[in-house]
């Protein structure tokens, strides 16, 4: 198996709506960025499938020395293998790899944060950045547009957060801000195990509404230049925009349901965001 097939057979796999927005990318860039979100998944799984924390922190600091070894030209693993060729043709800076896996790195050292301003630099960490990258790979012309991929990436992980408050739970994780779920009367105990309450409906309402400030502020900065290079995003976040309807259609029942698309239906908004782009 190549390192280009490895990376696409792992994108395959996740399932993830990103995957169809990348169809419709010329080969160079779908490569580059079907790698990119190989690596993001291969950190993201070491915190979410080892169960031993030292296991974890030893396997997310041999990925710093493989993306050191990267930049050196001496990858060993398929995903840095395929990035080799890329990192200099897309300009991929390697502080920005690192910042991905410090964001990994907060999801062993806490369950919780306690207010919007901890959790946001989490969110820049696992998702502006990787916007920052994405924006790199899709091409751009106006600097405004980094802004558009920065607060974008926050919107995407907010919708995340939203889209997986259960599945977090039974990891013994709360990503909403402790603040807040006191300003709206939630015990974490109540998030933790299930129990849903009219203050939770009240939470989960006002966390959709901030995931959706940042989609138009992001949309808002997005240089009219730019903007069909920049299709890619603007699919990921039709998708991402339909599942936040789709959660709060269905009232908002995070807890004990993960809202997500059809496949078809996600292929459905990539082709119609595409054509309208």
């Amino acid at each position: 198996m190549t390192p280009d097939q490895y990376c696409q057979d792992k994108a395959v796999q996740s399932g993830s709506s990103f995957y169809y927005s990348f169809l419709f990318l010329p080969p160079d860039r779908r490569r580059a960025i079907t790698a990119l979100y190989a690596f993001c998944r291969e950190v993201d799984d070491v915190v979410d499938e080892c169960t031993d924390e030292n296991v974890a922190r030893t396997t997310l600091a041999w990925w710093r020395s493989e993306v050191a070894a990267l930049y050196e030209g001496k990858p060993q693993h398929p995903v840095t293998q395929a990035l080799a060729p890329l990192i200099k043709q897309f300009n991929l800076a390697q502080e920005h790899l690192h910042e991905i896996i410090d964001g990994m790195e907060m999801d062993l050292q806490q369950q919780h944060y306690d207010d919007f301003k901890s959790l946001q630099l989490y969110c820049y960490r696992v998702a502006s950045v990787v916007g920052l990258l994405a924006a790199e790979i899709f091409g751009y012309t106006d600097r405004n547009t980094l802004k558009y991929a920065h607060d974008l990436g926050i919107a995407f992980q907010l919708t995340n957060i939203i889209r997986d408050v259960g599945e977090d739970a039974r990891r013994g994780r709360i990503y909403l801000p402790l603040d807040e779920l006191q300003q709206f009367g939630v015990n974490p105990d109540d998030i933790l195990n299930r129990r849903e309450s009219d203050g939770f409906q009240k939470l989960m309402q006002f966390q959709i509404e901030r995931a959706q400030r940042y989609y138009q502020q992001a949309f808002g900065q997005l240089p009219a230049a730019d903007r069909k290079a920049q299709r890619t995003g603007l699919i990921m976040a039709a998708i991402y925009r339909a599942t936040l309807d789709e959660i709060q259609r269905s009232g908002c029942h995070v807890l004990k349901e993960r809202i997500s698309l059809t496949p078809l239906r996600k292929l459905w908004l990539a082709y119609k965001t595409w054509l309208k782009n």
